[in-house]
């Protein structure tokens, strides 16, 4: 018998069901529900981390099909599954930790804390927790870490669109208090663009001193005549 001719038919599989694999097998096990844990900036040198947690409801939302990670959504489809998410979630929180504190405790030190206040901060308790490729130590729950989370598993997905769209939004107004370094444009990745404004400019104070690329400006501003 054809491929086209199968009885009984199957129902096409939609990508994000396939993305809810993890939660619905935990779900289903009585470990629900599902939180995701997501970051955006870290790999940024200036501007803040921000770290989201997420539970989405068990039924599956036509309104958050488009799901998946945030750098592969396109800006204007990433900001309506964020309000979608914002609406439809059953849960979520936002952290946000400055670039001072990354300063102060390293930004591998600083992605862990996020995650473990942004599952804290969460109204709803998570029986487990789904992080995107690393292990998460200190949290309350059982956790596993999912290689490529943002593109396997909705509740992650969901929590780096919150993420994500939340730092955009940060990194759009500190472009307006410190006009001259474009934030908006390179959100504080260390672009070509970024580094030359910081080599004529000097390191603003949303800038990660720690950092060597950013600290080697610092240093040439304290050495000119």
């Amino acid at each position: 018998m054809s491929a086209s001719l199968r009885w009984p038919p199957r129902p096409p599989v939609r990508r994000a069901a396939s993305l809810r694999t993890y939660e619905f097998a935990l779900h289903n096990s009585g470990l629900g529900p599902v939180a995701g844990v997501d970051e955006a900036g870290r790999g940024a040198c200036a501007g803040p981390l921000v770290v989201a947690a997420c539970v989405l409801k068990p039924n599956q939302l036509r309104s958050l099909a488009d799901l998946n990670d945030s750098k592969k959504v396109a800006p204007p489809a990433r900001r309506r599954l964020y309000g979608a998410i914002r609406k439809y979630a059953q849960a979520y929180s936002v952290v946000v930790i400055e670039a001072d504190e990354i300063d102060r405790i390293g930004i591998h030190v600083a992605n862990i804390e996020g995650m473990r206040r942004a599952v804290a901060a969460l109204h709803t308790t998570p029986g487990y927790v789904l992080s995107d490729g690393f292990v998460v130590p200190g949290l309350p729950v059982p956790s596993l870490p999912i290689i490529a989370g943002d593109a396997n598993a909705a509740c992650i997905a969901a929590a780096s669109i919150l993420a994500k769209v939340t730092r955009d939004d940060i990194m759009a107004r500190l472009d307006d208090e410190l006009p001259g370094y474009d934030f908006a444009v390179h959100k504080g990745y260390s672009t070509e663009h970024h580094m030359s404004r910081v080599a004529e400019l000097g390191p603003s104070a949303q800038h990660r001193m720690s950092y060597r690329n950013v600290a080697a400006h610092a240093v040439r501003d304290t050495l000119k005549p």
